[in-house]
Formats: structure tokens, sequence, C-alpha cells
């Protein structure tokens, strides 16, 4: 029985607000012909601020790519490994009890990932698995968690650290005037999340079903075009269309499982943006109300791309929990146009005053050979 156990999420300490936002987009862009129509749509956000790795003077300016991405790699090391402590802490475990480490990011670039930087420095074993995923954009969140559900069903005593690294900022485009760049200027934000799955033992969402989901012929619709500059991020007028046809696939994995879609507990969903969370209420036939942890995270942080399911999940957790055996669904839209969904229950499997280290020897899995069945 895999567990997603309370996430930690942090975030950078500068702030920029929907009023300096909209201030910037006034003075930078002031004989733009469409600015009445991007400052309107980004009001529309809801973001009512957003937290970045750098003061907003430095996040305008563009140093180049290479400049951009070792920074990236700077802030990672820098802020990422507290975030894992505090996870694994949640989850009442060590680095020596991980059998693998999936890292998520889209808005930059290493290789090796992270995760072989993570091993050396954090002292997890060094036969530790390590899966990163970087082309998933939001939906890699989601993702994240399936990956993680398939690892645990396959090693059911195996226990899978989450880490989402989201830098949103540093993909800032000064040339990129379209109303779709403009509206992505006030919508991103930055943050690090990071949650244990575990394989028994904890307390959270019990994850049963998992899914994927790709809209048809929209792999367009959400993109990256890469130049010598960098990530410039493509988002066509259409993507907020997008739950239409994505609430059906919510309907179809929840009937799957024996769940009604519209009468579930509790609601992790992508905050890509408010039209997302309107419409899936509508289509879905769901109170706003049920999204509240989604647009908490849009409204005080942004959109954190993969790691916004993270932080909504520790919000979900901060209110005291749905209580045990309660139905949910959590999904992350992404590019493609991709939903990871997946379903589960909440439980609180551990013995009230018991930690998990006293419930389960150490257990180091075998590495895979040649015969070995593939898990995923």
């Amino acid at each position: 029985m895999a567990i997603l156990c309370q996430p930690a999420v942090s975030v950078p300490d500068h702030v920029i607000t929907m009023e300096e936002t909209l201030a910037l987009a006034r003075s930078m862009h002031a004989d733009h012909p469409q600015l009445p129509l991007a400052l309107r749509l980004i009001g529309n956000t809801g973001v009512q601020k957003r937290h970045i790795v750098q003061p907003i003077e430095e996040t305008l300016k563009h140093p180049g790519f290479e400049a951009r991405n070792a920074l990236y790699e700077a802030e990672a090391k820098a802020r990422v490994p507290s975030v894992v402590e505090r996870a694994l802490d949640n989850a009442e475990l060590r680095p020596a009890d991980i059998d693998l480490i999936i890292y998520v990011s889209c808005t930059g670039f290493m290789m090796p990932s992270l995760t072989a930087w993570l091993i050396n420095t954090m002292d997890f074993p060094s036969d530790t698995r390590q899966l990163p995923i970087a082309q998933l954009g939001c939906a890699a969140g989601g993702a994240a968690i399936n990956r993680a559900h398939d690892f645990c069903s396959a090693y059911p005593e195996a226990n899978v650290l989450i880490v989402a690294c989201e830098f949103c900022s540093l993909c800032y485009q000064p040339t990129d005037l379209g109303v779709g760049s403009l509206l992505s200027n006030g919508l991103f934000g930055d943050a690090v999340a990071a949650a244990v799955v575990c394989g028994r033992g904890g307390t959270g969402m019990s994850l049963e079903r998992n899914g994927s989901y790709l809209v048809p012929d929209t792999e367009d619709w959400i993109a990256y075009s890469v130049r010598a500059t960098g990530f410039h991020f493509l988002l066509d007028k259409r993507v907020p269309t997008t739950m239409e046809p994505l609430a059906p696939a919510l309907r179809e994995i929840s009937a799957q499982h024996g769940w009604d879609a519209e009468k579930l507990d509790f609601y992790i969903i992508h905050a890509g943006g408010p039209r997302i969370l309107d419409d899936l209420s509508r289509f879905l036939h769901v109170p706003e109300e049920a999204f509240r942890f989604s647009r908490a995270t849009l409204t005080e942080y942004g959109n954190i791309a993969s790691a916004v399911v993270l932080d909504a999940v520790r919000r979900l957790f901060e209110e005291g929990g749905p209580g045990d055996d309660a139905h949910g669904i959590l999904a992350g839209f992404g590019p493609g146009i991709t939903a990871e969904m997946c379903l589960g229950s909440w439980t609180s499997s551990r013995p009230k005053g018991a930690s998990l280290q006293s419930m389960l020897a150490p257990v180091r899995l075998p590495h895979l050979s040649a015969t070995t069945e593939p898990w995923s």
C-alpha cells in the first residue's frame, strides 16, 4: 500500500505582487497594441503574489542561457536539501531508507541529474535508483506520484522520494511580446517541493489507481521553443478550454475504480489558472470550494509548475486531512496536453506514537538484472 506522505514546500524570499506585475507591464510595454488585454488576463489570474529566486531587477535581465542555467543549478543545490530533509522527517525516514529518487523540473537542465548530486551529498545509498523527468512540464508532479506508485506496486516495501524544483522566473524572455508570453510573465512562480511515497506505513493519501490521458492533437498548445537564449514558453489561447475533454478522463478513471468523480471527498488539481479550476468545477459538477487547496496555491504562489500538486497536498495536510477512508483524486496537467491522474483514500496506518523505523527493518532492494521484470 503506497502512501503519499506530507510534502515539504519552500519558496524564495523575493516577492512580486500582482500590483507590481501590472505596473511593470504598463511601464515596459506602454505601446503594446494588446496591452489592455494582457493586463486584464493577468488581473484575472487571481495571483496575489509570487516568489522568485532573484530580485525583480535581476530577473528582468537576460545574461544568456549559460548564465541562467548555472544559476538554476546553484539555486537547486542551495535550496533542495533542506526541503528533502523536511519531507523525510514528515515520513519519519532517513536517506538510507529511500530506494528511488524521482526528480522533476522543466525550468533548467543538468546532466547528470540533481539526483546524482543528492545521493553523493545527502548520504543516500549508492544503489538508490534515479528517475529524472524533464519534459512533462506542469504534469510532472502528478507523473512523479504515479511512477512512485508503480514502483511501490512492484516493490511493496520500497520508499520513493519525489523532488520538484521549478524556477520559472529563470525562463523569462524579454523579447517575447505575445499576449500568451505576457500572461505567463504574470502567472508563474518559483518553488521547491518534496514528498515521500512509503511502501508501507504512514499517514496520507493511499494510492490505489493511476492513469494518463493525452488530449489528441494538442501537442503544440503548451511548448518550449529551445533557442540560443534558452527556453521560450509557448502558450496557445485554446489551453483554457482543455477541461472539457479532460473532465471525462477524470470521470472515466474514477468509474474504473467504482467511484463517482462528482462525489469525492477531496480534489488535488493542478492550478494552471483560475479558468482551469472554474471549468473543472462546472464540468464535474462539484462546488468551487472543492478546489480550495489548488486555488490557495495559485493565489499565494502563482503557477509553480510541477510543484503545484505537492503544495496543494501540503495544504490538505495542514487543514487536518479529510479523515480516514475519505476518497479523492489528484491530477496534474501539462504539455501534450497531458493529464496525470491518481485516485487514493486517506489513511493513518501508522500506530499512534510509533515511528516507521520501529515498524520496519531496513530493506534494500536487489539490483535489477537483465531477467528482472520491468516495473513500469
